[in-house]
């Protein structure tokens, strides 16, 4: 009864995070300054990793999570090295 229950309810829960995708993508391109446009790219890539997972439960495949895990990582790198490009001007020191 519980399995129904949730696959049922996942499809909408992957239209929300993929409407969150969408304005957080209508953030990084309309953005008013810099820091905004960074942080529309790291709310864009958790909302693409909660995507994938959910995606992942939908279709009962552990591919989606392994590639969550992978744009996770690389998601953080790139939002440390963006902050750290806007609080410096360089990356490398």
């Amino acid at each position: 009864m519980t399995a129904g229950w949730i696959d049922a309810v996942l499809p909408w829960v992957a239209g929300v995070f993929v409407l969150a995708l969408l304005l957080s993508a209508w953030r990084l391109l309309r953005g008013p300054s810099l820091p905004d446009r960074i942080l529309a790219l790291d709310t864009l890539y958790i909302n693409a990793l909660a995507l994938l997972v959910v995606l992942g439960m939908l279709l009962r495949s552990s591919l989606y999570f392994e590639v969550a895990m992978l744009i996770g990582l690389l998601g953080f790198v790139g939002t440390v090295v963006l902050s750290k490009f806007l609080l410096r001007g360089d990356v490398i020191e």
